[in-house]
C-alpha cells in the first residue's frame, strides 16, 4: 500500500524528470554546439557524454545554485509539494515550448519567475537577491561574454590566422587528433558548468519540498537532499539530450556560423567558465545558453561583421523566444497558483 506521503513527493518528483529531459534538450546546444559544428564529435555521442558531466558538475559544484533556487527567492516552507510541483510543470511547459522551436532557452530565467508568481502572489517575495544580485547578472555576463570572445576571436585567432598558427587548416593536419581532443575537453567542460547551475533549478525546490515534507530541519539536510533529487533528476539531462538535443546542435552550431577549432575553444571556455564563477562564488542561477550564444556572436561578429551575423533569421529567433519563454512560466505557474488557491488545494 502506497502511503499518502509517498504519492506526495512522487508527483513533483516525475514532474522534475520531466523538467530536466526538457533542459537537457536546451542545454545541448550550449555544451555541444561548438563541437559540433566544428565536426568533432559525433550527434550519437552527446547524450552520453552530456549527461555524465552534467551529473558531476551538479554533485560537485551545485550547491550554492540549488541553495538560492530552493531558499533564496521564495521562503522555504512556501515549497510545499504543491507549490514545487506547480513551478516545476510551469517551467517545463515553457522549455517545451522552446525545444520545439529548436530554440536552446534559458532553463534558470524561467525558474526564476517561476518561483517568482507564487512568492508575489502569497506576499512572500525576497526582492533583494533578485533585483541587485540575478537580475544585473543575467545583463552583465552575456555582455561580457560577448567583449571577450569578439576580443579574442579579432585580436588573437585572427593574427593567429594569418601567420598560419591555426588548426583549421589542411597544413596543420598533423594537429588536429590534438585539438579534437582540446575542443571535446571544453565541451564537457561546458556540461560541467550546466550541471553545477542547471540541475539545481529541479534539484533546489525539490530538497526544499522534501524537508518540508518530512519536518526535517533545512539547514541540517539541504545537502543530503540536494544530493538525492540530483541522483534523480541528473540521468534525465541525458535522455532529454537524445530527444531534442540534434535540432538545436545544428540551429546553434551550424546555422549561425562556421567554426573553426580554435573558435569553438574561445565559445566553450568563455561562457562555461562566467557561468561556473556565478554558479560558485554567489550561487546564481543564470543562462547559459545566452552566454553562449553572446560567445558565438562576439567570434562570428569578430570574422564577419555585425551586418552579416546579427540579421540571421535564427538570432533574430532566439532573441524572442528569450523573451516569450520567462514570460509563459511566470504566467503559467501564477495562474496554477490562483487556481490552486482557490480550490484549496495549496
Amino acid at each position: 500500500m502506497i502511503s499518502p506521503l509517498f504519492s506526495q513527493l512522487l508527483i513533483p518528483f516525475i514532474i522534475a524528470m520531466f523538467l530536466a529531459i526538457t533542459m537537457g534538450g536546451s542545454g545541448t546546444g550550449p555544451s555541444f554546439s561548438a563541437a559540433y559544428g566544428a565536426n568533432v564529435v559525433r550527434h550519437s555521442l552527446i547524450p552520453g557524454l552530456f549527461g555524465i558531466m552534467v551529473f558531476l558538475g551538479a554533485i560537485i559544484a551545485g550547491k550554492n545554485t540549488a541553495t538560492t533556487i530552493g531558499q533564496g527567492l521564495l521562503a522555504p516552507e512556501m515549497m510545499t509539494f504543491s507549490i514545487v510541483s506547480i513551478i516545476l510543470f510551469s517551467v517545463a511547459v515553457s522549455l517545451l515550448i522552446a525545444n520545439l522551436a529548436g530554440v536552446p532557452q534559458s532553463t534558470s530565467q524561467s525558474t526564476v519567475f517561476a518561483i517568482v508568481a507564487p512568492a508575489l502572489y502569497f506576499h512572500e517575495f525576497n526582492s533583494t537577491k533578485l533585483l541587485t544580485e540575478i537580475i544585473p547578472t543575467w545583463f552583465i555576463l552575456p555582455v561580457i561574454s560577448y567583449a571577450i570572445s569578439y576580443f579574442l576571436g579579432k585580436y588573437i585567432y585572427r593574427p593567429m590566422r594569418r601567420r598560419g598558427l591555426t588548426i583549421s587548416r589542411a597544413k596543420n593536419i598533423n594537429l588536429k587528433p590534438v585539438w579534437d581532443g582540446i575542443i571535446l575537453i571544453t565541451a564537457l567542460y561546458v556540461a560541467f558548468s550546466i550541471g553545477a547551475n542547471n540541475v539545481a533549478n529541479a534539484a533546489g525546490p525539490i530538497a526544499s519540498m522534501t524537508a518540508n515534507e518530512l519536518n526535517l530541519s533545512l539547514d541540517q539536510h539541504f545537502v543530503i537532499l540536494m544530493i538525492l533529487s540530483t541522483l534523480i533528476v541528473a540521468p534525465s539531462f541525458g535522455i532529454g539530450s537524445s530527444f531534442f538535443g540534434k535540432k538545436i546542435v545544428q540551429n546553434t552550431g551550424k546555422e549561425i556560423v562556421l567554426f573553426g577549432k580554435f573558435e569553438a575553444v574561445i565559445i566553450g571556455i568563455v561562457s562555461a567558465s562566467l557561468l561556473l564563477l556565478a554558479s560558485i562564488v554567489k550561487g546564481i542561477p543564470t543562462s547559459l545558453v545566452q552566454l553562449n550564444v553572446a560567445a558565438i556572436l562576439g567570434i562570428g561578429v569578430a570574422k564577419l561583421g555585425p551586418k552579416n551575423i546579427f540579421r540571421k533569421t535564427e538570432v533574430k529567433k532566439f532573441f524572442l523566444m528569450w523573451l516569450i519563454a520567462p514570460c509563459i512560466a511566470f504566467c503559467l505557474s501564477l495562474l496554477l497558483i490562483f487556481l490552486a488557491d482557490y480550490f484549496k488545494i495549496v
